[in-house]
């Protein structure tokens, strides 16, 4: 994940906001930009927010959207998760966004934003079966 930090914006708020939705990650903060990475656990947060707000066909729409191969990209808005609040713009905001790439394939989309039926989850994967499963997630590996 990386975003870059503008002449306007303070460093500790942009860190915040990525903390906000990906409590733990490793980052490399520089004055311009921030670099963030980690293993799956520091999905957890986002994974929980996408089921309170209710936007799993919203979160599963744009990580299809964005996908090339077995990686997930998309945009946050930086507000919105400075405010613990996952929102996807329809493109780069003028502020910048909060760049995700997650890696992990079919299995991972699942865990994240599953298909739902009326709005509720057809299947849920607890995070211990998605590391568990062939060719699945170790529990250090990078995804995001």
């Amino acid at each position: 994940m990386y975003t870059a930090v503008r002449p306007t914006e303070r460093v500790e708020k942009v860190v915040c906001a990525i903390e906000q939705i990906f409590p733990g990650l490793i980052m490399d903060i520089r004055s311009d930009r921030i670099d963030a990475y980690d293993g799956p656990t520091s999905l957890q947060t986002f994974h929980e927010l996408l089921r309170r707000q209710h936007i799993l066909d919203t979160a599963r729409s744009v990580m299809i959207r964005g996908r090339v191969g077995d990686v997930f990209q998309f945009q946050l808005n930086k507000q919105a998760a400075f405010m613990g609040t996952v929102s996807f713009p329809p493109e780069e905001e003028p502020l910048g966004s909060l760049h995700v790439q997650i890696t992990g394939g079919e299995r991972v989309l699942d865990w994240l934003a599953p298909q739902t039926e009326n709005g509720v989850p057809i299947q849920e994967i607890e995070l211990e079966e998605l590391r568990g499963s062939e060719g699945a997630l170790g529990a250090d590996e990078n995804v995001l």
